[in-house]
């Protein structure tokens, strides 16, 4: 399993949300901090908006904050609603997914261990990220990393 630059950067900027609930952020702000492309974060933080993770806003007063509480997103909803595909084998795609270079169809698949091995760990591995929030990853290490970054992101050459 591994997670797309598109979650990590939507986690990324879940957690500098969460350490900085005191004011509004700047798309510009995140994509310093972590050295990450504007261009690419703008079309994460879209997406993240529309989740109901984030809530945007324009303007000269505008930026970014969570749309709800750190202790109310769950680590797992942010992966199922940013992964676009979580399927570990071909065969494991749903019916309806379009996979033209791909053969879905499998000789095993009619009692295959395999397949439902990988889909009992995939079950384990949403399940554990489910017991997380994002309250629980603003560790005092985070917090303090992430302070400390935002006064460079602000104006300061790094």
């Amino acid at each position: 399993m591994r997670l797309t630059l598109h979650t990590d950067y939507a986690l990324r900027t879940l957690l500098y949300l969460g350490v900085h609930t005191d004011r509004r952020v700047s798309i510009h702000e995140i994509a310093r901090v972590y050295k990450i492309s504007e261009n690419h974060l703008v079309k994460v933080i879209h997406h993240l908006g529309k989740g109901g993770f984030l809530s945007t806003f324009r303007g000269r007063h505008g930026g970014l904050e969570l749309a709800r509480p750190a202790d109310k997103i769950r680590i797992g909803d942010v992966v199922r609603y940013t992964e676009e595909e979580m399927v570990l084998l071909a065969c494991m795609a749903p019916p309806e997914a379009e996979q033209e270079e791909i053969v879905t169809e499998c000789i095993l698949s009619g009692g295959c261990v395999l397949r439902s091995g990988l889909a009992k760990a995939m079950d384990a591995f949403m399940a554990v990220l489910d017991d997380y929030t994002l309250d629980d990853m603003l560790t005092p290490y985070e917090r303090l990393v992430l302070s400390n970054k935002a006064g460079l992101a602000s104006g300061a050459e790094d």
